[in-house]
Order: C-alpha cells, then structure tokens, then sequence
C-alpha cells in the first residue's frame, strides 16, 4: 500500500513539473507575441505622425505658386498609398512587413524629392512655418528608426526563444510562427553617387 502511494506521488509531481513548464513556456510566448504587438503599433504611430504632418507641408508649399505641381501631387499620392497599406499584427510575416515598407518608401522618396525641390525657392525655405515642419518631419524621420529598431529586438527575442529547443515543440503545438523583421531596402548598402557637374 505504502509503495502504490509513493508511485501516485511521484507521476503526481512530475504532471505537475510538466504543466509548470509548459504553462510558464506558454505565457512567455503569449508575453513576448504581445509585445511584439505594442512595438509594432509603436512603428505604426510613427509613421501616421509622418503621414499626418505632410498634409501642412503640402498646403505651405502650395502657398508658393510657382512651386511645382508635379511633386506635390507625387507627395499627395504616395501619402495615400502609404496610409492604405495597414498590417494585422498577428500576420507580421516578412512578405507582409516588406509590402509594408515598400510603400512606406515610396512616401519617403517622394518627400525627397520635394525637399531637394524646395532648395529652388529661397522665400519657401526661410518660411518659419516651412523650417517648423521640416525639423518635425526630421524628428519624426528618426523616431521611425528607433521604434523599428526596438521591433526588430522584441522580433529577434521572440524568435529565439520560439526556436529554442524544447521551446520550438510547444510553439509548434500551440501555433507560434516566427515573425519578419525590417529590412533595408534593396540597394541601400551602396551609397548614393554625387556628382557635382
């Protein structure tokens, strides 16, 4: 009688050793995924507040007649089709973070190019409101790298500890996928060429 007790105790703390581990595995991935959540609504702010100074920027630049329409409009249009691409965080595959920042980039080059366009009229350039809303586009320019950078390290431990064996067997179990990181983009590791001709 004395050895069956000692039998039930025993498989009694091994079940529980077991649904220890797997529950405190379990929340840690829970943990870590909604994490990842938090990082990528951080970017996504970022980029609306982006998204949300270009309207000023365009209506003081179209102050200045002369100021040419084709770049504001390409501004106007690359601002629409930034804004439209959304990304459920649960599905934050690397196919769906680079469909995401490709059009993020899009409103990126075409800023440039209205920036570099503005070089050409010294009044726009002096405007108080203009300087205004370039330092806050720039600040924004770089709250964008940190907030990507901060998603990058939450996908990067999550992807660890996902991977990690025996980990990888409960993440397998229970649905946990690996998530995409950002990128640079294609040909950004060569400099740009500037010639002065």
């Amino acid at each position: 009688m004395k050895k069956g007790w000692i039998v039930l105790i025993v498989v009694a703390v091994l079940l529980l050793i077991v649904y220890s581990n797997i529950k405190g595995t379990y929340n840690t991935m829970v943990r870590t995924d909604e994490s990842i959540n938090a990082a990528w609504a951080q970017v996504e702010n970022q980029y609306q507040r982006r998204a949300d100074l270009i309207p000023n920027l365009v209506n003081t630049v179209k102050g200045y007649a002369d100021f040419e329409q084709e770049t504001l409009t390409g501004v106007i249009e690359a601002r629409a089709k930034a804004t439209s691409v959304n990304i459920d965080p649960s599905n934050l595959s690397p196919e769906a973070i680079a469909n995401f920042e490709q059009a993020q980039q899009g409103l990126s080059s075409a800023l440039s190019r209205l920036l570099v366009s503005v070089e050409r009229y010294p009044d726009l350039k002096a405007s108080q409101q203009f300087q205004q809303l370039q330092v806050q586009l720039e600040g924004t320019e770089n709250r964008i790298s940190v907030e990507r950078r901060n998603f990058n390290d939450v996908v990067n431990g999550y992807n660890t500890y996902i991977r990690s064996f025996p980990k990888n067997i409960y993440a397998n179990m229970f649905g946990f996928e690996k998530k995409g990181y950002f990128e640079s983009t294609a040909g950004s590791e060569t400099p740009p060429e500037v010639s002065f001709n």
